[in-house]
C-alpha cells in the first residue's frame, strides 16, 4: 500500500475529527455540528467555500497550481447520521440519545476533510476540484435538494466521484463496477378502505385486513411473474398496520408500507405501475378501495460510467495492488442517493473495505446496526485515494 508520508502524518488529526463527528450525530438537514466543523476547518486552512446549500450542505473549491485545461471534478462525502440507539462498545460513543453514525458518514466526512487539508497545501494539479459535503443521504433526498438548489449550475463539473466504507470487504481492498452498483429505491404506502363492524358479523363488513393480506400475498409473486429472471428487483413489505386494539372489532382501514428496489429505470417504472394496480384491483375485488402512493424523489440507481470507472480502477490498483481491487463486484440492492448526481455528470462510486480478521470487531458489523463503527485505519487510504483521483483527473502535464 503506497500512501505518502504527509498523509500518514495527519491520520491522528483527521481521526480526532471523525470521533468528534461520531459523538455528535445529527440526521437529515440537521447536521449543524458536522457542517460547523467542516466550515471551521476549511476557514482555518484558507479554503474557499459556499455553505447553506440544501440547508447544511457545503461546497468547497480548491484550484490547482495551474488551470490551463479548465477541467473541474467533484468529490462527495455525506454527513448525516441515523435514528439508532448506539451500543456503547466504543470510547467515542454518541452523545445524542437515539442518534448514531451507524453508516460511517462521519468517516466519509473526515476523509474528505483530510483530502481538503492535503490538497490546499499541495496543489499539484491543473484545474479545479469541488469538495461536496452533502446532507440527508439517508432517505431524505439530500443529493436531489443540492441539485435543485443549483449544485451543477453553480459549480459545473466534468466528473464526480464518491465512496462508501464496506464492512463486508477486508480492510485494504477496494471494489467497483461499471454500470449499476447500487439499486434505485422507492418507498410506497398503500391505504386500504373497507367497512368495519362486529367481529361476530363479518358478512356485514368489507374487511380491510383480508384485502391487505391478499395484496401482500400478490406482491410476493409480482417479481417472479413480471420481471425477467436476469433482472434484479426486490419488493419488501415492512409494515402492516390495522385494527383498533379491540379483539372483537373489524376495522375500517389498513395501512401497508414498504420499499421497491430495482436497477433498470424501465423496470422501476413498471413495478411502480403494477404495485398500484394490484393494490387497487385487489381491494376493489373484495368490496373496498386502496390507493398506493410512492414517496416523491426516491433514490436513483447508482450507475458508474465506463471511462471514469476504468480510471478509478487504475488508481486503486496502483494504490493497493491488483489483487486487492475487484472491478466487477456484485452490485448491491441497497440504495445511495449519490446516484442522483451520477444522473447529471459521469463518475464513479467505489466501496472501500474496512473489515478485520476478528469477526467480532465493530468494523465488521453491518451498516445501520447499533454495534457498527467506522474503521479509522482506512482514513489514510481514503485520503490518498481522493488525492490520486484529483491528481489523475487533473494531471498537470495532460
Amino acid at each position: 500500500m503506497k500512501i505518502r508520508n504527509s498523509i500518514q502524518d495527519i491520520q491522528n488529526e483527521i481521526t480526532a475529527y471523525r470521533h468528534l463527528l461520531h459523538q455528535n450525530p445529527q440526521t437529515a438537514f440537521e447536521e449543524e455540528f458536522a457542517s460547523g466543523l467542516v466550515r471551521e476547518k476549511l476557514t482555518e486552512w484558507g479554503i474557499d467555500f459556499e455553505d447553506r446549500i440544501a440547508v447544511t450542505g457545503i461546497v468547497a473549491t480548491i484550484e490547482g497550481e495551474t488551470n490551463k485545461s479548465g477541467r473541474v471534478i467533484g468529490l462527495r462525502a455525506d454527513m448525516d447520521a441515523l435514528d439508532i440507539i448506539e451500543e456503547p462498545n466504543k470510547p467515542h460513543v454518541s452523545k445524542i440519545p437515539g442518534k448514531m453514525h451507524g453508516c460511517g458518514h462521519d468517516g466519509h466526512t473526515a476523509m474528505l476533510l483530510g483530502a481538503a487539508k492535503y490538497l490546499s497545501e499541495n496543489r499539484n494539479f491543473d484545474g479545479k476540484v469541488h469538495l461536496i459535503f452533502q446532507p440527508a443521504e439517508e432517505g431524505q433526498g439530500g443529493a436531489h435538494k443540492m441539485i435543485e438548489e443549483g449544485l451543477f449550475k453553480r459549480f459545473p463539473m466534468d466528473a464526480i466521484y464518491g465512496m462508501h466504507n464496506w464492512p463486508k470487504l477486508p480492510k485494504g481492498t477496494i471494489a467497483m463496477r461499471k454500470g449499476p452498483i447500487m439499486a434505485a429505491a422507492e418507498r410506497f404506502d398503500i391505504h386500504i378502505h373497507g367497512a368495519g363492524g362486529h367481529a361476530a358479523m363479518p358478512h356485514k363488513t368489507f374487511d380491510p385486513i383480508i384485502m391487505g393480506a391478499q395484496i401482500v400475498s400478490a406482491l410476493q409473486t409480482l417479481v417472479s411473474r413480471t420481471v425477467d429472471p436476469l433482472d434484479s428487483v426486490v419488493i419488501s413489505v415492512t409494515n402492516f398496520n390495522a385494527g383498533t386494539g379491540a379483539f372483537n372489532v373489524i376495522p375500517e382501514t389498513a395501512h401497508i408500507s414498504g420499499t421497491l428496489r430495482a436497477f433498470l429505470p424501465e423496470t422501476r417504472s413498471l413495478m411502480i405501475r403494477r404495485i398500484g394496480e394490484i393494490a387497487a384491483d385487489t381491494a376493489k375485488m373484495l368490496g373496498g378501495r386502496a390507493e398506493c402512493k410512492f414517496t416523491d424523489g426516491g433514490y436513483d440507481p447508482t450507475i458508474n460510467s465506463e471511462a471514469e470507472t476504468d480510471q478509478c480502477a487504475l488508481i486503486a490498483k496502483a494504490l493497493v495492488g491488483d489483487d486487492a481491487v475487484d472491478t466487477n463486484v456484485a452490485p448491491s440492492m441497497g440504495a445511495e442517493d449519490f446516484g442522483a448526481m451520477l444522473q447529471e455528470v459521469p463518475g464513479c462510486y467505489i466501496w472501500m473495505g474496512q473489515g478485520e480478521a476478528d469477526e467480532n470487531s465493530n468494523h465488521n458489523q453491518g451498516l445501520h446496526t447499533p454495534q457498527y463503527d467506522f474503521n479509522d485505519d482506512i482514513i489514510p487510504l481514503g485520503v490518498e485515494y481522493w488525492v490520486r483521483v484529483v491528481e489523475s483527473n487533473l494531471a498537470k502535464n495532460a
